[in-house]
């Protein structure tokens, strides 16, 4: 005999149930966050950028690894993403400059989508002006990906700045449009890295592509512009990786280390 479906008084108090039992966990996670803050500053970390793009692509791919019975990749991503956002800014209160090229209000949402609702956002006409603003204390730049402007290979010249994420991190919500841009260092999450890399060869990217493959490299074009080309290295390179500087071109270097598509 078929179980009896509940009736629709009793799921709606489960789930007002739940809801109390989630606002709970994630108060004490918050919580959690500012004694963070203040073991940091105890120990004399005080207004030290506490952006650590590797650590948040492995708790999110280990959430994305553990069984679920209804809830999708994307949600998953969603609802951890607000969340690490805010957690970030409670110790570090940082904000995010977004240059958004022909479609300023997609790139700004995606910017959303990425650190959550508790930064302050604004907008900038230039992508200078984004990088200049990465540059200062607490700072985060979100440019779009334009065939105009070869904004990511300025990187080659500001070491000390770096690519740490495709806009959005999601497959399902989109191809990438934008990338995020910080004062980190670079460093492995595991499985799923990608290595950025620009030259300014004129060969043609499918034989770029080729020349890495025949050292072992798995390389795959992102954009272009202004003769200069992005690409994407499958894996974490260090910037001196003697594959890497064999590649083609006068002026090439690593811009960035970036985590996959969370749902690939």
């Amino acid at each position: 005999m078929a179980k009896k479906p509940a009736s629709l008084a009793k799921v709606r108090d489960r789930i007002d149930a739940i809801d109390s039992e989630l606002l709970r966990l994630i108060d004490q996670r918050a919580a959690l966050s500012r004694e963070v803050a203040e073991a940091k500053r105890a120990a004399g970390e005080d207004g030290k950028f506490a952006l650590r793009p590797g650590r948040e692509a492995q708790i999110l791919r280990r959430l994305i690894a553990s069984p679920r019975e209804a809830a999708s990749k994307s949600l998953v991503v969603a609802i951890w993403r607000e969340i690490m956002g805010d957690s970030l800014y409670s110790q570090t209160s940082f904000h995010v400059a977004v240059w958004g090229g022909r479609t300023p209000a997609k790139t700004a949402e995606l910017a959303r989508m990425r650190f959550g609702s508790t930064p302050p956002l604004y907008l900038v006409d230039e992508p200078q002006q984004a990088i200049a603003s990465a540059k200062a204390s607490g700072g985060v730049a979100v440019l779009a990906l334009s065939r105009d402007h070869a904004w990511w290979a300025r990187l080659l010249l500001t070491p000390s700045l770096s690519i740490f994420a495709t806009l959005p991190c999601v497959s399902q919500w989109g191809t990438p449009q934008a990338m995020a841009v910080a004062e980190v260092t670079p460093e492995p999450s595991g499985e799923g890295d990608e290595t950025l890399w620009v030259t300014d060869s004129p060969k043609p990217s499918y034989e770029i592509e080729q020349s890495f493959m025949q050292d072992g490299v798995a390389a795959r074009l992102i954009t272009d512009a202004n003769g200069l080309k992005l690409f994407a290295m499958s894996g974490f390179y260090q910037a001196d990786d003697d594959r890497l500087k064999r590649g083609p071109g006068s002026i090439t270097g690593v811009v960035g280390v970036v985590p996959v598509a969370f749902d690939q």
